[in-house]
């Protein structure tokens, strides 16, 4: 039987031979070479971890077919988003210093120094990763928290510069996030899912709040 020797994209519409095309382990969608390096691409400089583009499809696209479009600085950002989806939620921490704010796992690669005190693994700095704060010495974390009900200062002032700017929180690990352009649908770095408009948890079928946005567009 002939078989053409040539096939449509699905994102460009465009006609290429078919050994032009990427074919999606698990799902086995294809498209071309050219608008699959750019949806990679894209999603990566957004800090998430590129999927199937095919509606509804979840196939997560792997690392080793994905590095042949990627420069250096993209590879490694898929590194270690991959090393980010690799650890829990439950065991996600995050460096409470605002200058560096790195990503830890509770029980692997954070160095214990005192009961409840650990060391970052990037700038060295010691916190409390019970309080999420600089370390406090000398203190246990009740009494801690008795003396310091309210937030630190820098916390404070990046309250305020997220209610200036529309910032949105993320209720999972607590992570500020910007929308510079696109869709209101937020995907966090640890992995969350939810509305940028009101916050709202985004479900498999679709956001779970009754914005007006969601709504209009229904």
């Amino acid at each position: 039987m002939w078989r053409s020797s040539s096939s449509s994209c699905l994102i460009c519409l465009e006609k290429k031979p078919n050994s032009d095309f990427f074919k999606i382990e698990g799902c086995s969608h294809r498209y071309c070479l050219t608008c699959m390096k750019k949806h990679i691409e894209v999603k990566l400089l957004r800090g998430i971890l590129p999927k199937c583009p095919h509606a509804n499809c979840k196939s997560d696209l792997k690392f080793d077919r994905c590095k042949v479009f990627l420069s250096h600085k993209l590879i490694e950002i898929m590194i270690q988003l991959l090393i980010e989806a690799s650890i829990p939620v439950s065991e996600k921490v995050y460096c409470p210093f605002p200058k560096c704010s790195a990503l830890m796992s509770k029980s692997i690669g954070v160095e214990i120094v005192d009961s409840g005190g650990r060391r970052c693994v990037k700038c060295e700095e010691l916190f409390c990763i019970d309080c999420k704060v600089p370390w406090h010495e000398g203190i246990i974390c009740s009494e801690y928290r008795i003396r310091n009900p309210d937030p630190p200062v820098d916390e404070l002032k990046l309250i305020a510069l997220a209610d200036y700017n529309l910032w949105r929180r993320c209720k999972k690990c607590s992570s500020m996030i910007e929308l510079d352009d696109g869709c209101y649908h937020m995907t966090c770095r640890c992995g969350y899912e939810f509305c940028y408009v009101c916050g709202a948890e985004w479900m498999i079928t679709g956001p779970s709040c009754s914005c007006p946005l969601w709504v209009e567009q229904n």
